[in-house]
């Protein structure tokens, strides 16, 4: 049987697979420019950014299956990746305040013999009106740090969330109906 590749440094992720039965048998995260082209939409930065993953660990491991994926917070067309400091998380926190937002996944697999598969899921989210307390008290977490948006709607940002549409593992970082599912098409014996 052919191992699986998880091309992603992110342990939520990890996480998520082996909530569903799923242990890959190696974690090679992969190094590319995360930038956003010029006018580049939300939900095609996440796709491209999964394809790119995938495509890069595809040639480290072409005996395996390798997925990868990539999560991209978009308030409009606005891209908030992760924030680069404090000041910067509190300008998110402050923009997503009161307002639903898209989490966009792209996911990207490739299968040992070269076929692959994708999927976009988006995720609708809307936060609560935030008070400049709340939102310093949550900047002093650190949570925001390493996430796409500056929050983890699995830890204390989950209070700030006053409804979701679509897939919460998707917010998390990775959309596990449509992972397993890619996986079982391309013939990976999932449980």
């Amino acid at each position: 049987m052919a191992s699986l590749v998880l091309a992603s440094a992110s342990p939520r992720r990890l996480e998520l697979l082996r909530c569903i039965g799923i242990e890959p048998a190696y974690v090679a995260p992969m190094a590319i420019d995360e930038k956003p082209h010029a006018r580049e939409l939300p939900r095609h930065l996440a796709a491209r950014l999964a394809g790119e993953k995938c495509a890069a660990a595809a040639e480290c491991f072409p005996d395996s299956y390798v997925l990868a994926a990539d999560t991209v917070v978009a308030c409009g067309r606005r891209v908030l990746g992760k924030a680069r400091d404090v000041e910067e998380a509190r300008r998110f926190l402050t923009m997503l305040s009161g307002r639903r937002h898209r989490v966009w996944g792209g996911l990207a697999i490739r299968s040992p013999d070269g076929r692959r598969a994708s999927r976009t899921v988006m995720t609708h989210v809307s936060f609560k009106r935030l008070e400049t307390r709340e939102i310093e008290d949550y900047l002093a977490s650190s949570e925001w740090r390493d996430k796409a948006g500056a929050y983890g709607i699995q830890g204390r940002a989950g209070g700030f969330v006053k409804a979701i549409t679509g897939s919460y593992p998707n917010v998390v970082g990775l959309a596990l109906y449509e992972t397993r599912s890619l996986l079982v098409g391309l013939g990976y014996p999932a449980p």
